[in-house]
Order: structure tokens, then C-alpha cells, then sequence
């Protein structure tokens, strides 16, 4: 198969699946966490706004190991980092089970850091490893495909979250649904990560090394030369900002304005997930035929729009908005960290770095919409339209190499 018109090359085949596998899982992790924010809430009787720290604990891990799974990855390579990641995701698991025996809010914050620092070094390793197996012109290509099984476990995530942890939440309002879930995980997670020790990755050439002419030059100086990498870096930190926001209070606002119970209005946020997913797809496929930044820059124009409906509280329509908002959401990760890895040559992995620790704006946004949430939960979304004005100028004119 020809690299130029394929996602990857044939010998690449077992190591692009279980890479792209790693997509899966850590969606699955992030979107248990807005199940575990109302989990908390109900349970350990805390207010929006301090469940809020859930999110800090998961993407504030970002900014602590961001650089040190970078450091790690060009130490050890690719596949010993992915393997790296998935012990500590493990690990962070299995701390669920004396966290829930202690009843206590800060042993799951700190159980959920260490979960999600397994997060973090997976997602610093797989989208340059991902990038890497292929030809850069059709890294966007890959990164999204590979993503839209991220939208497959953000799909599944929901589901586990209202079948075991809401639902089992309201009938005994107690943390056994919660230690029984994560113990799973993490017993899945520990045996994934001793199998892909044995999996053989054949040698990788990184395209991102062969850059166009133009910037040739600059490829060998300093990294923040390049400015189309640091404004990926600034559009990721509110792309997942908003991302964070959204999904930490989709569940409350679908159980306060629509008297939705619990475990349904977190059904509904899977259907929200799978058009994510769906987006993606698509998103691939569109790629072909339209610029990567163009459709990133409408559909951030798009979720400007749900926003302001759904902070209208306009009833079903405003709630049906905020299902939508996932489906425009779906290309944002993967296109703007594609775009902010072109043509960086020997950065690119080191840039990687960078991006994925933008991450920790998932971190601050949801405490700042709750401190709204606890007033008013259909208002806290306009801060998002923030976000997405600063994606939609990315897109538009940010994105350009030069």
C-alpha cells in the first residue's frame, strides 16, 4: 500500500491497532469522570463547584506529566511510553478500591491523578506514534481515524457510568458500584500493558522529519520559532477547556432543567459521545476533500451557536444543542494537534509535549462554570463560546507554518 494514498503501510498493521486501541481507553477514563462528578455530589454531599476538582485531578495531571512522559518517550521510545502509560493507569485504578473503602474525596482525587498521569503519557506517546506511521501528508487523516475510537470510548464511558455507577448510586448511595468498575479497569488495563510489551514495532521513520523547503531552515533552531505550534498549544488548552466545561455539567444541567434522572441524562451524554464519534469519521472523510483548518474553523463556529442556544434554556431544543455540541467538538483534538506538529522535523516529539499538557485548561474552565452552576446551570455555558473563538482564529488564520 502506498503511503501516500493509505493511513499507514502494511507492516505497521498490529502496531496501528493496538495503538489506536489506547484511543479507546483513555476515553472511556475521561468520560467516567463527569459519572464520578455526580456520583460525588450525591453521595459525599458536595456542591457543583467542588466536584469540579474531579476534573482538576484528571487533566491538572496533563500539566505535571506533559513533559516528564516526553522526556521518558525519547528515552525509551514509543511503545516502552505507551507501556509506561497504561501501569499507571492501572495503578490509578486500582487505588479506587482503598479510596472507596475511606469514603474520602481527596483519596480519589489523588487516585484519579495518578490515573490520569497514565492518561497523559498515553496520549503524549500515541499521536506522534500514530503520526509517525505514515506519510505527514496524511497525519490528519490518521490522527482522526485513530481518534474516532477516542469517540468510541467516550461512547462506552457513559454508559458504564449511568449502568453501574449512577445507577447503582440510586438505589444504594453508596461507592461499592464504584470500587467494583474501577477494579475491573484496572485488571484490564495491567493486562493490556503486559501484552503490548510483546508486541513487535517494526523501525519507524518519522515523516514530521522531512519538512517543506520553506521551513527547512528554522526545523534545527529553537522549537518557539515556530508560532503555529504555539498557538496549537494556546487553541488546545481552551479546546479542552471547553471540552472539560461541557462534559462536567451535562449531566446536571440534563437532571435540572429537563428532570432527567441521573443514570438517563448520562445515556443521553453517551448519544452525545457517539456523534462524536460519528463526527470523526466523517471528519476523516471530509478531510479528503476540504482543509483540515477550514473544517476545524466552522465547527468551532458551529458550537458558538449551541452554546448560546443551550445557555438559553429554552427547554428540549437547548438540551438537544448541548447533545449536538459533541458532534462539532469531534475533530477539534486531533486536527489542531496535527496541525501544530507540522513540519517541527527533530521538535515534533518535544512539541508533542507541549500540546498535550494545553490539556490542563480541562483543569481550570470546569471550576469557573461551576462557581456559575451553582447558581444558574444554563448560564455557565457561555464561558465555552470563549473557547471557541479562540479555536475558530486557529482555524482561520493561526494554523499556517511559516
Amino acid at each position: 500500500m502506498a503511503s501516500t494514498t493509505s493511513l499507514t503501510e502494511r507492516k505497521y498493521i498490529v502496531p496501528f491497532i493496538f495503538v489506536t486501541s489506547l484511543f479507546m481507553l483513555w476515553g472511556i477514563a475521561i468520560t467516567l469522570g463527569e459519572a464520578l462528578n455526580r456520583n460525588f455530589q450525591n453521595v459525599l454531599k458536595i456542591k457543583p463547584s467542588e466536584s469540579a476538582l474531579v476534573q482538576f485531578s484528571i487533566f491538572g495531571a496533563y500539566a505535571v506529566m506533559a513533559i516528564p512522559a516526553g522526556l521518558f518517550m525519547k528515552r525509551f521510545g514509543y511503545k516502552y511510553g505507551a507501556v509506561f502509560g497504561l501501569l499507571l493507569y492501572a495503578v490509578g485504578a486500582f487505588m479506587f478500591i482503598p479510596s472507596a473503602n475511606a469514603g474520602s474525596f481527596l483519596f480519589f482525587r489523588i487516585s484519579l491523578f495518578v490515573l490520569a498521569c497514565g492518561l497523559a503519557t498515553l496520549e503524549t506517546v500515541a499521536h506522534p506514534f500514530i503520526a509517525s506511521m505514515g506519510h505527514q501528508d496524511t497525519s490528519d487523516q490518521r490522527i482522526n481515524f485513530a481518534q474516532s475510537f477516542n469517540g468510541l470510548g467516550t461512547v462506552i464511558g457513559p454508559l458504564l457510568g449511568g449502568l453501574i455507577i449512577l445507577e447503582g448510586t440510586a438505589q444504594e448511595q453508596s461507592l461499592e458500584s464504584v470500587k467494583i468498575l474501577y477494579t475491573v479497569i484496572g485488571s484490564v488495563i495491567f493486562v493490556l500493558a503486559i501484552s503490548f510489551a510483546f508486541v513487535k514495532v517494526p523501525a519507524l521513520t518519522d515523516h514530521h522529519d522531512a519538512v517543506d523547503d520553506k521551513v527547512a531552515a528554522k526545523s534545527h533552531g529553537s522549537l518557539w520559532q515556530h508560532k503555529h505550534f504555539i498557538w496549537a498549544a494556546i487553541a488546545q488548552f481552551f479546546n479542552v477547556a471547553a471540552q472539560g466545561g461541557t462534559w462536567a455539567f451535562f449531566i446536571n444541567y440534563g437532571a435540572q432543567t429537563q428532570g432527567l434522572p441521573d443514570e438517563q441524562a448520562s445515556y443521553y451524554f453517551g448519544l452525545s459521545a457517539a456523534l462524536m464519534m460519528v463526527g470523526r469519521f466523517l471528519g476523516t472523510f471530509l478531510m479528503r476533500f476540504i482543509p483540515p483548518n477550514k473544517l476545524l474553523a466552522i465547527a468551532a463556529f458551529m458550537n458558538i451557536v449551541m452554546c448560546i442556544i443551550v445557555a438559553q434554556n429554552f427547554g428540549w431544543p437547548s438540551f438537544i444543542a448541548l447533545i449536538l455540541i459533541n458532534f462539532f467538538f469531534s475533530i477539534m483534538f486531533p486536527t489542531i494537534f496535527s496541525l501544530g506538529l507540522k513540519n517541527l522535523g527533530p521538535h515534533t516529539k518535544q512539541a508533542s509535549s507541549y500540546i498535550v499538557m494545553g490539556v490542563v485548561g480541562g483543569a481550570i474552565f470546569p471550576f469557573l462554570m461551576g462557581l456559575i452552576a451553582d447558581h444558574d446551570i444554563a448560564a455557565a455555558y457561555y464561558l465555552p463560546i470563549i473557547c471557541y473563538v479562540v479555536i475558530m482564529l486557529f482555524g482561520w488564520r493561526l494554523y499556517k507554518p511559516r
